[in-house]
């Protein structure tokens, strides 16, 4: 199919895919405040950049709420590309030192660590208020 769109053909290495998203998302989990802060870095962002757009502010005011949602929307998009190419990374390193077969094990078993650890943090933080 994709031999159709584009015209020429590229291998994918799909077992790199599944590992790197995995380790992403184990390191998206583990560490949600980063990607809260990084979410609210690009948020002010892109309210800041579009803000630059208009030149008069009652036509900035008029749609201000709907596109300060569609920033909030962009940056918890573009939040998670950080995660992939760290994920990515951590991929290739322990491709690289034990195997690919353990690339998806290992991603596998992070997911699982970080998501308990991830409910934990959460448990913890709504038993203090």
């Amino acid at each position: 199919m994709l031999t159709e769109i584009f015209p020429f053909s590229f291998d994918l290495d799909t077992v790199a895919v599944a590992g790197a998203s995995l380790w992403s998302l184990a390191l998206y989990l583990g560490f949600s405040p980063v990607s809260r802060w990084i979410m609210e870095q690009l948020n002010r962002w892109f309210n800041f950049a579009e803000r630059s757009l208009y030149t008069s502010k009652s036509e900035f005011e008029k749609t201000r709420q709907a596109r300060e949602s569609q920033n909030a929307f962009y940056a918890s998009v573009f939040s998670i590309i950080p995660f992939l190419v760290i994920g990515a990374l951590c991929n290739w390193g322990v491709e690289i030192s034990l195997g690919s077969s353990w690339s998806i094990s290992m991603g596998i078993l992070a997911c699982i660590g970080c998501g308990v650890y991830e409910l934990g943090r959460r448990d913890g933080e709504s038993s203090e208020d």
